[in-house]
Protein backbone atom coordinates (compact mmCIF):
# COMPACT_ATOMS: atom_id res chain seq x y z
CA UNK A 1 0.00 0.00 0.00
CA UNK A 2 1.88 3.42 -1.26
CA UNK A 3 0.56 5.24 2.43
CA UNK A 4 2.10 2.18 4.16
CA UNK A 5 5.89 3.72 4.27
CA UNK A 6 8.81 3.35 6.44
CA UNK A 7 9.40 5.79 8.52
CA UNK A 8 13.12 5.80 7.71
CA UNK A 9 12.30 7.20 4.38
CA UNK A 10 10.73 10.60 6.50
CA UNK A 11 12.81 12.58 8.28
CA UNK A 12 10.31 14.57 9.79
CA UNK A 13 8.48 11.57 10.93
CA UNK A 14 11.78 9.99 12.44
CA UNK A 15 12.24 13.50 13.97
CA UNK A 16 9.07 13.43 15.83
CA UNK A 17 9.72 9.89 17.46
CA UNK A 18 13.49 10.86 17.86
CA UNK A 19 11.80 13.61 20.82
CA UNK A 20 9.91 11.26 22.47
CA UNK A 21 12.34 8.46 22.94
CA UNK A 22 16.14 9.80 22.39
CA UNK A 23 17.87 6.97 20.19
CA UNK A 24 18.65 8.20 16.40
CA UNK A 25 21.08 10.11 17.23
CA UNK A 26 24.10 11.91 16.26
CA UNK A 27 27.75 10.20 16.28
CA UNK A 28 30.60 11.63 18.51
CA UNK A 29 33.88 11.07 17.93
CA UNK A 30 35.15 10.42 22.00
CA UNK A 31 33.54 9.58 24.85
CA UNK A 32 34.87 9.55 28.59
CA UNK A 33 34.33 7.07 31.54
CA UNK A 34 32.21 8.31 34.28
CA UNK A 35 34.13 8.62 37.55
CA UNK A 36 33.66 6.04 40.63
CA UNK A 37 32.13 8.63 42.29
CA UNK A 38 29.26 8.99 40.22
CA UNK A 39 28.55 5.28 40.09
CA UNK A 40 25.72 5.67 43.11
CA UNK A 41 23.61 8.30 41.04
CA UNK A 42 23.82 5.83 37.58
CA UNK A 43 22.69 3.12 40.15
CA UNK A 44 19.99 5.39 41.82
CA UNK A 45 18.82 6.19 38.66
CA UNK A 46 18.86 2.69 37.13
CA UNK A 47 16.83 1.48 39.91
CA UNK A 48 14.07 4.47 39.68
CA UNK A 49 13.77 3.67 35.98
CA UNK A 50 13.25 -0.02 36.34
CA UNK A 51 10.68 1.26 38.81
CA UNK A 52 8.49 2.66 36.43
CA UNK A 53 5.87 0.26 35.06
CA UNK A 54 3.23 2.87 33.94
CA UNK A 55 3.14 6.45 33.43
CA UNK A 56 0.63 9.26 31.91
CA UNK A 57 1.63 12.56 31.21
CA UNK A 58 1.38 16.48 29.27
CA UNK A 59 3.94 16.87 27.49
CA UNK A 60 5.90 20.03 26.18
CA UNK A 61 8.22 19.64 22.76
CA UNK A 62 10.84 22.16 22.06
CA UNK A 63 12.85 21.96 19.04
CA UNK A 64 16.29 24.15 18.33
CA UNK A 65 14.39 26.34 15.84
CA UNK A 66 11.74 27.63 18.48
CA UNK A 67 8.62 25.16 17.02
CA UNK A 68 7.05 23.44 19.44
CA UNK A 69 4.30 20.65 20.18
CA UNK A 70 2.50 19.26 23.07
CA UNK A 71 0.44 16.47 23.54
CA UNK A 72 -0.51 13.55 26.06
CA UNK A 73 2.24 10.39 26.49
CA UNK A 74 0.90 6.75 27.83
CA UNK A 75 3.63 4.76 28.87
CA UNK A 76 3.03 0.61 29.72
CA UNK A 77 6.72 -0.96 30.49
CA UNK A 78 7.32 -3.08 28.61
CA UNK A 79 6.90 -2.66 25.41
CA UNK A 80 3.84 -0.27 25.00
CA UNK A 81 3.21 3.13 24.29
CA UNK A 82 0.87 5.88 23.15
CA UNK A 83 1.64 9.47 21.96
CA UNK A 84 -1.09 12.16 20.96
CA UNK A 85 -0.39 15.47 19.61
CA UNK A 86 -2.59 18.04 20.13
CA UNK A 87 -3.74 20.04 17.47
CA UNK A 88 -2.91 21.73 14.70
CA UNK A 89 -0.82 18.31 14.88
CA UNK A 90 -3.27 15.31 14.31
CA UNK A 91 -0.28 12.89 14.82
CA UNK A 92 -0.90 9.51 16.72
CA UNK A 93 2.37 7.02 17.46
CA UNK A 94 1.38 3.30 19.20
CA UNK A 95 3.99 1.02 20.14
CA UNK A 96 2.39 -2.43 20.30
CA UNK A 97 3.36 -5.99 19.71
CA UNK A 98 7.56 -5.08 18.99
CA UNK A 99 6.27 -1.87 16.66
CA UNK A 100 5.90 1.21 16.44
CA UNK A 101 3.06 2.62 14.43
CA UNK A 102 2.71 6.51 13.33
CA UNK A 103 -0.41 7.79 12.03
CA UNK A 104 -0.31 11.13 10.14
CA UNK A 105 -3.82 13.00 10.15
CA UNK A 106 -3.47 15.55 7.93
CA UNK A 107 -1.81 13.77 5.11
CA UNK A 108 -3.72 10.79 5.95
CA UNK A 109 -0.85 8.21 6.00
CA UNK A 110 0.71 5.43 7.96
CA UNK A 111 4.40 4.45 8.33
CA UNK A 112 5.51 1.59 10.88
CA UNK A 113 9.23 0.74 12.27
CA UNK A 114 10.69 -2.28 14.46
CA UNK A 115 10.58 -1.16 18.35
CA UNK A 116 14.46 -1.87 18.41
CA UNK A 117 14.90 0.78 15.31
CA UNK A 118 13.12 3.60 17.21
CA UNK A 119 13.77 6.02 20.76
CA UNK A 120 10.96 3.95 22.64
CA UNK A 121 13.78 1.08 22.68
CA UNK A 122 15.49 2.99 25.72
CA UNK A 123 11.91 3.76 27.47
CA UNK A 124 10.20 0.33 27.29
CA UNK A 125 12.73 -2.34 27.03
CA UNK A 126 12.00 -4.67 30.25
CA UNK A 127 14.95 -4.37 32.24
CA UNK A 128 16.92 -1.31 31.88
CA UNK A 129 20.61 -2.17 32.25
CA UNK A 130 22.87 1.45 32.57
CA UNK A 131 26.35 -0.05 32.21
CA UNK A 132 24.67 -2.74 29.95
CA UNK A 133 23.01 -2.06 27.13
CA UNK A 134 23.01 1.50 28.04
CA UNK A 135 26.29 3.29 28.70
CA UNK A 136 26.37 6.15 31.06
CA UNK A 137 28.50 8.65 29.60
CA UNK A 138 28.21 12.14 31.60
CA UNK A 139 26.43 12.57 35.43
CA UNK A 140 25.98 16.25 36.25
CA UNK A 141 24.03 18.11 39.33
CA UNK A 142 22.49 20.91 39.11
CA UNK A 143 20.11 22.89 41.56
CA UNK A 144 17.77 19.95 42.73
CA UNK A 145 18.23 18.23 39.26
CA UNK A 146 19.94 15.53 38.08
CA UNK A 147 21.46 14.97 34.86
CA UNK A 148 22.42 11.61 32.65
CA UNK A 149 23.86 11.53 29.02
CA UNK A 150 23.52 8.01 27.84
CA UNK A 151 24.21 6.02 24.57
CA UNK A 152 23.54 2.71 22.97
CA UNK A 153 26.22 0.56 24.03
CA UNK A 154 25.75 -1.57 20.83
CA UNK A 155 25.34 1.06 18.87
CA UNK A 156 27.20 3.98 19.80
CA UNK A 157 27.88 6.05 16.81
CA UNK A 158 23.83 6.59 17.00
CA UNK A 159 24.89 9.45 19.44
CA UNK A 160 23.34 10.73 23.03
CA UNK A 161 20.43 11.32 25.21
CA UNK A 162 19.98 13.37 28.14
CA UNK A 163 18.13 12.22 31.05
CA UNK A 164 16.85 15.12 33.25
CA UNK A 165 15.43 13.97 36.60
CA UNK A 166 14.48 15.83 39.51
CA UNK A 167 16.02 15.13 43.20
CA UNK A 168 14.66 14.20 45.73
CA UNK A 169 11.88 12.70 45.36
CA UNK A 170 14.09 11.57 41.92
CA UNK A 171 11.71 11.94 39.47
CA UNK A 172 11.80 12.10 35.62
CA UNK A 173 10.76 15.50 34.05
CA UNK A 174 12.57 15.94 30.85
CA UNK A 175 14.50 14.26 27.76
CA UNK A 176 17.33 15.93 25.44
CA UNK A 177 18.28 14.43 22.60
CA UNK A 178 20.39 15.23 18.94
CA UNK A 179 18.90 14.19 15.70
CA UNK A 180 20.93 13.58 12.45
CA UNK A 181 21.40 17.47 11.88
CA UNK A 182 22.67 18.32 15.40
CA UNK A 183 19.47 19.84 16.97
CA UNK A 184 18.51 19.65 19.66
CA UNK A 185 14.54 18.25 20.70
CA UNK A 186 13.62 18.42 24.24
CA UNK A 187 10.57 16.61 25.78
CA UNK A 188 9.39 18.13 28.84
CA UNK A 189 6.75 15.88 30.75
CA UNK A 190 4.52 18.54 32.70
CA UNK A 191 2.33 16.34 36.10
CA UNK A 192 3.47 12.87 35.14
CA UNK A 193 1.23 10.13 37.13
CA UNK A 194 3.53 7.33 37.85
CA UNK A 195 1.96 3.87 38.79
CA UNK A 196 -1.35 4.90 37.78
CA UNK A 197 -3.94 2.03 35.67
CA UNK A 198 -4.04 2.75 31.84
CA UNK A 199 -6.67 1.23 29.91
CA UNK A 200 -4.99 -1.44 27.77
CA UNK A 201 -7.53 -0.23 24.85
CA UNK A 202 -5.11 2.60 24.42
CA UNK A 203 -1.83 0.56 23.29
CA UNK A 204 -3.58 -1.85 20.93
CA UNK A 205 -3.34 0.04 17.03
CA UNK A 206 -6.40 -0.48 14.58
CA UNK A 207 -5.26 0.88 10.84
CA UNK A 208 -7.82 3.80 10.12
CA UNK A 209 -6.97 1.95 6.37
CA UNK A 210 -8.57 -1.27 7.57
CA UNK A 211 -10.62 -3.04 9.83
CA UNK A 212 -7.21 -5.05 11.66
CA UNK A 213 -5.45 -4.15 14.48
CA UNK A 214 -2.33 -4.83 16.30
CA UNK A 215 -1.74 -4.85 20.35
CA UNK A 216 -2.27 -6.21 23.91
Amino acid sequence: MQDDKRLAAQPSRRALMLAIGGAMLLPRLARAAISVADQPDVNRVQNYMNGIHTLASRFDQVAEDGSTASGKIYLQRPGHMRIEYDSPNPILLVAAQGEVFYYDGKLDQVSWVPLDDTPAWFLLQENIRMGGDITVENVRHDPGVLRLSLYETKRAQNGQVTLVLQENPLELRQWTVVDAQKKHITVTLSNPQFGVQINPQLFIWTDPHSSGSRGG
